[in-house]
């Protein structure tokens, strides 16, 4: 089931590629890293400190040439209309009804592809965590696929595609070094320590 999004759709997906393009040197701010050769991965995306996190993420998705998905409750994609248009957006549904978890879903949302890449906030809020939401780590492992590393960083005005990581199966051991990536990323509202 591949669906056309709004970061393939011709046209619509250059357009906003030259609009974030100037948009993002007018503000000084620079894209590093470049567009995966993988076909399938979970995107991770911290330090997730605020609403501005989204929209940058989203230019940086138009620039790389990134065909992002993202996960939304099943009630976000009714029939009709308002569906087909947020997943035109990118969004998967996914029903928390159903006997199956959010990670088997996105596993089976894997399996059923050719191409999926799925941007995941590890941290689940905005807020100042100390433990990071392992469903991303899971869905990659469970689906076989590697976890990209994009972040955001004020320090230097930068937002990047950092290094693939493979899971192990370790996640206590695996997350360690994800973190380690982040630690001298600072978002956009640094949490005070």
């Amino acid at each position: 089931m591949q669906t056309r999004t709004i970061f393939k759709t011709p046209f619509v997906s250059g357009f906003f590629r030259l609009v974030f393009i100037a948009l993002t040197r007018l503000r000084g701010w620079r894209i590093e890293g470049e567009k995966p050769k993988d076909k399938k991965y979970v995107l991770i995306a911290a330090p997730h400190t605020s609403n501005w996190d989204f929209p940058t993420m989203m230019a940086a998705s138009f620039i790389l040439g990134l065909d992002v998905h993202w996960i939304g409750k099943h009630t976000l994609f009714p029939a009709g209309p308002f569906g087909a248009l947020m997943r035109w957006f990118g969004g998967i549904g996914i029903d928390r009804r159903k006997k199956h978890n959010t990670v088997e879903q996105m596993v089976a949302n894997f399996n059923e592809r050719d191409e999926l890449v799925v941007i995941i906030t590890p941290e689940g809020t905005r807020s100042k965590v100390n433990h990071w939401k392992a469903g991303f780590y899971h869905i990659a492992a469970g689906a076989g696929v590697p976890i990209y590393m994009a972040y955001v960083d004020t320090n230097l005005n930068v937002v990047g595609m950092g290094p693939a990581f493979y899971p192990t199966g370790d996640y206590e051991k695996d997350i360690v070094e994800i973190r380690a990536f982040y630690a001298d990323k600072r978002g956009f509202k640094p949490h005070s320590e």
